[in-house]
């Protein structure tokens, strides 16, 4: 059997390798020069200073259940963790920490201590199990239907409600927030929760890693074992019609979003499913911008100088009015931003004694407003001075997006609305949800459970939906 997988992102790599592991003969086609979509480095400042195209820290990559099953290190991937996975300052100079251990993190929450215990304690325990009943379509009988219930009963809830609920302070209520805020929807979303436990889940379990040398470094390698298996990578092949591509193929795979794929597709797929995935929502739009700096940033915290992540906004109420702002159409005027500082921890990435940082936050979809401004004064609310060693400015507006990753199209960062309908029903409410076209078209990208992030599962529960359609089972 042979097949065509469009598109070289993680997912498009997952479904790829996990084809060729069970005997395929596959070929990846990537429009642009380089593989990778949204896991890419380049020098987007200065000579020497290199930084990630879109994603820097991977903490579902390396908790992947598919993931895990390769061999990362022996392919070049090195992980490295900083001191503490997150640090959220506060502009008294102080600030809350996520830390590796529960108790750790407790611990410096102060009155909440226990409260924060208690809610991640059981869930990091039995973090490997919980990792493979969410990553993965919803529509599943779990294997482990008390746990997931136990799960479900805090994850379906709103993030704010859940913070003020088990939380008494700012700053693990603000902490919370942070976390939750990654959905990319309102604090009083229900299932807004999810998002925050499964990060911290993570953070606890396995970190918030950065791969030494870069995000580049992840695709590389995902592509060499890919090769390995005598699979076959073309870039610079713009695919405009399936046409152009399937000819002679058993199966094509679309590492696409699901408007990209209902174009491509065309009239090969019924009327009522080709308009149901057109009208899947976008979610909101990301501005960010990339900075070389002339030294490390001046956190007033000193543990920001101690984590490679760093979310600012002073407290839970900030948080959800700037994420509700973006949610209903309108521009936060003190955005959430979420920060990495990579040469902290990894100093190849720029010259001796210089920096690099990424940025950014949450825009409404088709913003065309410039939000550097916004993003440096909340830099400088917590890190006074940080103007002063800006030496470059690399921007990616929402519409700059698509230019370097077509799946970026408006600057939608996740494949689409990630709200509690869109979870079950994404890209349609389906006990399939990867099959466009029996035995001939699939779906494998963040637009399909379970969602966006690095971690492959998208790709890899599509790859085994084609084994099955095909009565193949992998190893």
């Amino acid at each position: 059997m042979n097949a065509i997988i469009v598109g070289s992102g993680p997912n498009g790599l997952a479904a790829s390798i996990a084809l060729a592991q069970a005997g395929w003969a596959v070929r990846v086609l990537e429009g642009q020069p380089t593989i990778g979509g949204g896991v890419r480095s380049a020098e987007l400042t200065l000579p020497g200073f290199v930084h990630d195209r879109c994603s820097a820290i991977y903490p579902l990559a390396v908790g992947s259940p598919f993931f895990r099953t390769l061999p990362l290190p022996a392919l070049g991937v090195e992980w490295i963790h900083s001191p503490f996975p997150l640090a959220h300052p506060f502009v008294d100079g102080t600030a809350a920490v996520l830390c590796r251990s529960v108790e750790e993190t407790g611990a410096g929450l102060g009155l909440d201590e226990s409260a924060y215990r208690s809610l991640m304690k059981p869930l990091v325990r039995h973090w490997e199990a919980l990792a493979d009943e969410f990553l993965q379509p919803l529509l599943h009988w779990p294997r482990h239907p008390m746990l997931m219930a136990r799960f479900g009963s805090l994850a379906l809830r709103s993030a704010r409600d859940l913070a003020l609920s088990r939380f008494q302070t700012k700053p693990a209520r603000a902490l919370f927030a942070g976390l939750a805020a990654h959905s990319f929807l309102e604090l009083e979303a229900p299932a807004s929760a999810a998002y925050a436990l499964m990060l911290a889940l993570f953070g606890h379990a396995v970190g918030w890693p950065l791969p030494r040398g870069g995000a580049q470094r992840l695709s590389d390698a995902l592509a060499t074992h890919f090769r390995g298996l005598g699979g076959v990578v073309e870039t610079g092949q713009q695919v405009t019609a399936l046409d152009d591509v399937s000819s002679g193929t058993d199966v094509t795979l679309l590492d696409t979003t699901v408007w990209q794929a209902a174009r491509l597709a065309g009239n090969r797929l019924p009327w009522s499913l080709g308009n149901r995935l057109q009208a899947f929502p976008h979610g909101p739009s990301v501005f960010k911008v990339d900075y070389a700096l002339d030294e490390p940033i001046p956190w007033t915290a000193e543990q920001c100088h101690q984590a490679a992540t760093v979310h600012l906004g002073n407290s839970l109420e900030e948080i959800a009015e700037a994420e509700r702002d973006v949610a209903q159409g309108r521009v936060p005027d003190r955005p959430f931003v979420l920060l990495a500082q990579p040469t902290l921890f990894d100093p190849s990435r720029a010259p001796a004694g210089k920096h690099i940082a990424w940025a950014y936050c949450h825009v409404p979809r088709g913003c065309t407003i410039d939000m550097t401004s916004a993003i440096e004064d909340q830099i400088e609310r917590f890190a006074p001075g940080f103007r002063r060693i800006v030496i470059g400015r690399h921007i990616l507006r929402p519409s700059d997006l698509a230019t370097s990753n077509a799946n970026l199209s408006g600057g939608d960062i996740t494949g689409g609305a990630c709200d509690l309908w869109h979870m079950f029903a994404r890209p349609t409410f389906s006990p399939a949800p990867y099959r466009l076209e029996r035995r001939k078209l699939y779906l494998c990208s963040s637009s399909t459970p379970p969602g966006g992030g690095v971690h492959g599962m998208c790709g890899y529960r599509a790859a085994q939906t084609v084994l099955s359609d095909f009565q193949v089972r992998l190893e």
